[in-house]
């Protein structure tokens, strides 16, 4: 019994202390919002929410303790894992309700689980291992190097548009930038590559994109027509929404558009919506505050890593929730066309939380192991003392 509190108190001295509050600040008013917005159909969001994020926070603990430097040494199985899933999507995914694309793998109990949500945290992971063989070998800094990072990315981009899910697409973009250009490779290479993908922008949207692709992005500025309605119907409605909600909202469960569910996908990626009416703007404020502080606290746990790998993972998980964050709100208030994304921690969708606090988890095994280079030095000097003695 000594032994088990022991191991507890270790784990709370050795871990984020404010990052697990702020996280689980994030899923309480995430589930508070879901609840609220439950009364406006029949389906048990809570339920499968609950469940997942259950299983996240046990999966986090799980990673805190686990050095994530073991994890890296197996990235060859999570790589053959992460494209075995998004190539099963194409033999038995399915539609769910809401969607335009088929990117869901349907399990036991009546859930679906979403392949290209846990390929992020793979990606990661792969990445990261990528990026240390290039710096370990001096090869982090060439074109060749470059390329070869281009090349794993382009993988799980191609394989997820195929699938219909260009906004997770986005996502992956979002990481392999920010992760490259954190790791120290040479601006000029992100410029070539900003001018080759203005280049390419009139064969995208000619040969790439479809009607509703430029339709969505059309409703953007058109504002009188398309956007009242169809395309842009639901970024409309959510504007309205928010602005609804004035300074302090109507409370929660109460507000009387949340409740019509006239807000497309309330529950999921428009649930930004749901705190701007029923909480107003200290809501919205409040909502924004907490992926902030996550966010930054990743950070410090990126300067405090003890190699390089811990620092990647950090930068990975923070480039995934911050690139979500600001597309789904970007999304939401109508300064990007709607692609489906969710808003970390707060969108309903067990894959989308699980993914999240699986994340989480490698940040806290990140900061966990922070000493680790320290101890091993310890023990080396000891070793060298006790030869020196002996001889």
């Amino acid at each position: 019994m000594n032994s088990f509190v022991k191991k507890i108190k270790t784990f709370f001295t050795k871990t984020d202390i404010f990052l697990w509050i702020l996280t689980i600040a994030a899923v309480i008013y995430s589930l508070l919002l879901i609840n609220s917005m439950q009364r406006s159909g029949d389906y048990n969001y809570m339920q499968s929410q609950v469940i997942a994020v259950v299983v996240g926070y046990v999966i986090a603990v799980f990673l805190t303790v686990f050095d994530y430097d073991k994890l890296l040494q197996l990235w060859w199985l999570f790589a053959i894992i992460g494209f075995s899933l998004l190539i099963l999507v194409f033999f038995i995914g399915i539609n769910v309700t809401g969607t335009d694309d088929t990117a869901w793998i349907r399990l036991p109990g009546g859930f679906s689980f979403q392949p290209s949500e846990l390929v992020k945290i793979i990606f990661i992971l792969t990445f990261t291992k990528h990026l240390v063989v290039l710096k370990n070998n001096d090869k982090l800094y060439s074109l060749l190097g470059f390329i070869s990072l281009g090349i794993h990315v382009c993988i799980p981009i191609l394989l997820v548009h195929l699938q219909g899910d260009d906004g997770t697409a986005l996502v992956f973009a979002f990481m392999f930038i920010i992760m490259t250009f954190a790791s120290g490779v040479q601006l000029r290479y992100f410029l070539i590559m900003l001018l080759l993908l203005c280049t390419a922008i009139p064969i995208f949207w000619n040969y790439v994109m479809n009607d509703e692709h430029k339709n969505r992005i059309l409703a953007l500025f058109d504002i009188d027509g398309n956007a009242m309605t169809n395309y842009g119907w639901q970024q409309y409605q959510g504007k309205v929404s928010i602005a609804s909600g004035g300074m302090e909202g109507y409370g929660l469960n109460n507000g009387p558009r949340v409740a019509t569910n006239i807000v497309p996908e309330q529950e999921n990626d428009f649930i930004f919506t749901v705190a701007g009416e029923e909480l107003g703007f200290i809501g919205c404020m409040l909502l924004l505050a907490i992926l902030l502080l996550i966010m930054i606290k990743i950070l410090l746990t990126c300067r405090k890593s003890a190699d390089d790998s811990g620092k990647y993972i950090c930068i990975g998980v923070f480039s995934m929730i911050a690139s979500q964050t600001i597309i789904n709100i970007a999304m939401v208030l109508g300064f990007m066309p709607v692609i489906g994304i969710t808003l970390p921690f707060f969108s309903s969708g067990g894959t989308s939380i699980l993914t999240v606090l699986i994340s989480i988890g490698l940040v806290q095994s990140v900061y966990y192991h922070k000493d680790k280079l320290e101890s091993s030095s310890i023990r080396l000097n000891k070793k060298y003392k006790i030869s020196i003695k002996s001889y």
